[in-house]
């Protein structure tokens, strides 16, 4: 499992992401492979299994890993879940990759029923890795290309802090799933209340911290948390769920943009005026970002799903071309691929970039 201390000091970690990020882009780039064979002259076959092909962050995925796959000579084959969660689609996709003779698997897990037809695949002699969202364990697979969501919740969990000002916060939690654990979700989740300054009591699990106390500027109160399964539908549907609970919610965490455009609408039904609530989110699409720019999302952490298709159709052409394996990012059990928050409000000791340069690297 990943291991992040509480309260690490963001500056030093985004600047370490951006880094990361650019050497890996260099490095990969200059090794890449001239064909689309193996030693022995067979076509390479790599299969991309998504969540979901509905979300713009894994059509931007999937765009990256057929652009990729074009200049390296690879066969890929596409395929998704039917909806965030769907592990059974998944995993006849795996089956299906094995069965194929693919020589790799690039997927972003859709629970941890997956994890055996994975072990399955890399039994098979095909190298998997997860893309976005490490399994657990992480070394279920043989890599995994993702951002630092600790770090992403962290962010925007410190800009919301300096924004509210010492005022209370009342919090809205609008997460992934309620019927499995995912790292994805737990890291944003409880990287957030740490980054607000909240005292989480284990921070992998998401909903067990004390729904009252303080955070780093004063008090806060945790309405509720509910799943959205990332989708729009589902943020609306669980903001209003929290909005019957408590209608003064003034700061809403959600787990990515569609989610938020979701919550959105419900505080506009409820007659809540968006400049009174602040709303923070993960992904940084161009629609995210253009969320940014109207004022829906006051403050978002940007990933780059396109850099992790590339490095992960590189690093499978490399494996099998000259048996060269990625590492991981000294410090954490994953490749970190960069984070960096978004708003065109900044705060004091928070590092971001404005909406102007976010949109010169946004995706979707």
């Amino acid at each position: 499992m990943l291991n992040h201390t509480k309260f690490r000091t963001p500056a030093s970690r985004l600047f370490a992401g951006a880094v990361v990020l650019a050497t890996a882009s260099l490095g990969l780039a200059a090794c890449a492979p001239a064909g689309s064979t193996g030693g022995d002259g067979e076509e390479i076959g790599v299969s991309l299994i998504v969540k979901t092909n509905s979300n713009p962050f894994f059509i931007a995925m999937q765009e990256g890993a057929e652009a990729a796959a074009a200049d390296a000579g690879v066969s890929l084959t596409l395929a998704a879940g039917k909806e965030d969660g769907d592990e059974d689609t998944q995993i006849k996709a795996i089956e299906d990759a094995i069965a194929r003779g693919d020589q790799g698997i690039l997927i972003t897990p859709n629970g941890p029923g997956v994890l055996d037809a994975i072990s399955k695949a890399r039994d098979a002699g095909l190298y998997v890795i997860a893309l976005d969202t490490p399994p657990d364990p992480a070394d279920a697979v043989d890599i995994t290309f993702a951002t630092d969501n600790r770090l992403a919740g962290q962010l925007i969990g410190e800009w919301t802090a300096v924004q509210l000002g010492g005022e209370k916060a009342t919090i809205a939690l609008l997460d992934l799933f309620d019927d499995k654990i995912v790292s994805v979700d737990y890291n944003r989740d409880q990287g957030f209340l740490e980054g607000l300054g909240v005292d989480v009591a284990d921070g992998n699990t998401n909903g067990d911290e004390a729904t009252t106390g303080s955070y780093s500027g004063g008090e806060y109160e945790i309405v509720g948390n509910e799943a959205t399964n990332g989708a729009e539908d589902g943020g609306l549907a669980a903001m209003e769920t929290l909005l019957s609970k408590n209608p003064d919610i003034n700061v809403v965490y959600t787990i990515n943009e569609p989610a938020a455009y979701g919550a959105a609408q419900a505080l506009e039904a409820a007659g809540k005026n968006l400049d009174d609530v602040i709303i923070v989110s993960v992904d940084g699409g161009c629609a995210g970002v253009d969320g940014v720019v109207d004022g829906v999302i006051d403050a978002t952490s940007q990933q780059y799903p396109v850099k992790m298709a590339e490095l992960g159709v590189q690093a499978i052409v490399d494996i099998v071309k000259n048996g060269t394996k990625p590492e991981v990012t000294s410090g954490l059990d994953f490749f970190n691929t960069g984070v960096a928050l978004v708003t065109d409000k900044p705060a004091d000791g928070v590092d971001s970039i404005d909406t102007a340069a976010a949109s010169e690297i946004c995706w979707g």
